[in-house]
């Protein structure tokens, strides 16, 4: 099968996946085998691809954005079948018997395994993952549609849980790529007033265009105090403006795997009046599932932009610099 590969850690600027010839996977016991049509390109693949996460399998296929057609399934597969469509997402495996297994919060799974990371991804022909970890699509979108959803969706839903937002509350938004233009059109869904925070004018336009209330500068104060807040850009240096744009009693949920280092906050100006600060870390199966039921009854339309499969380095780069206007999909079938 055709894959592009990461060998080293590189900087996303100087291409560094290849293009191989690798051998089909074949699925194992409670596998399923997924002949990919699209792959979603990721934030967290820049991480993992410039080292911002530690590196875990070397080579690796990169991509978790994964959405195709199963052709194989392992023994002991009974839930899904061959030909049905599925996406695969980045939870991939947890230990199922540690105290957050068993307590429904398995993202938290010291033992959980990523796609992309420590298991080749999708950026290729064909992708393997456990059948337990899988998704069944909705008829309700295409498969460009739906692969954004399956991180940038799922994450964004996640944090606006955490957020502490009710239906009808002032929302912020900090960076405006393919995690809030997703979780934007949720929230006002939910009859949210959105105020978006952005540094590139293209995003902002897109966060107006989808209904946001008011829209400004990166670390601009928004007009009026908010509930709760999501911090979807990898900056530290928003944490405490974002802190300020809070009412009192109000949460900021930082939605990134990785985030550059945070200035000193000030106690009485940031954080007084209970204010919350809290990480978002990975995802529950259940999660994704919520996501996806919701995302087909709004319905959720994600704004993508096309790449070839072999061009998935200049994804990459279009991604660091900005200038994807939505999503990024890998186009692979």
């Amino acid at each position: 099968m055709n894959a592009m590969v990461l060998r080293q850690t590189a900087d996303a600027g100087k291409s560094p996946l290849e293009l191989e010839d690798l051998p089909t996977p074949e699925p194992g016991p409670g596998d399923v085998r997924v002949q990919v049509r699209v792959c979603g390109v990721c934030r967290t693949d820049l991480h993992i691809i410039e080292g911002d996460l530690p590196p875990a399998k070397r080579p690796v296929v990169p991509g978790h954005e994964v959405v195709g057609i199963v052709d194989r399934v392992g023994i002991g597969v009974r839930a899904i079948k061959e030909g049905d469509r599925v996406g695969i997402a980045w939870l991939r495996s947890t230990c199922g018997n540690c105290e957050f297994c068993l307590d429904r919060q398995e993202n938290l799974c010291l033992q959980a395994q990523f796609t992309g990371y420590h298991a080749d991804g999708g950026y290729a022909e064909y992708a393997v993952a456990p059948a337990a970890f899988v998704y069944p699509i909705p008829g309700a979108f295409t498969d460009e549609e739906v692969a954004p959803l399956l991180c940038a969706g799922i994450i964004g839903y996640r944090a606006l849980r955490l957020s502490g937002v009710k239906p009808g509350q002032r929302l912020g938004l900090y960076g405006f790529g393919a995690s809030a233009h997703i979780t934007l059109q949720v929230a006002r869904h939910w009859g949210c007033e959105v105020f978006v925070c952005s540094l590139r004018e293209e995003h902002r336009a897109l966060a107006r265009e989808l209904g946001a209330q008011w829209v400004g500068g990166a670390a601009e104060l928004p007009p009026e105090p908010l509930h709760g807040a999501i911090m979807f850009a990898p900056a530290g240096e928003l944490v405490p403006p974002a802190l300020r744009a809070l009412r009192r009693g109000g949460t900021l949920a930082i939605a990134g795997i990785h985030l550059s280092p945070i200035p000193a906050i000030d106690y009485d100006r940031d954080l007084f009046g209970e204010r919350v600060i809290r990480s978002v870390t990975a995802n529950t199966k259940q999660d994704g599932l919520d996501l996806l039921r919701d995302a087909a009854a709004i319905p959720i339309r994600p704004h993508t932009q096309r790449f070839r499969l072999e061009d998935a380095n200049a994804a990459l780069q279009a991604l660091k610099a900005g200038t994807i206007r939505g999503a990024g999909v890998l186009k692979v079938v």
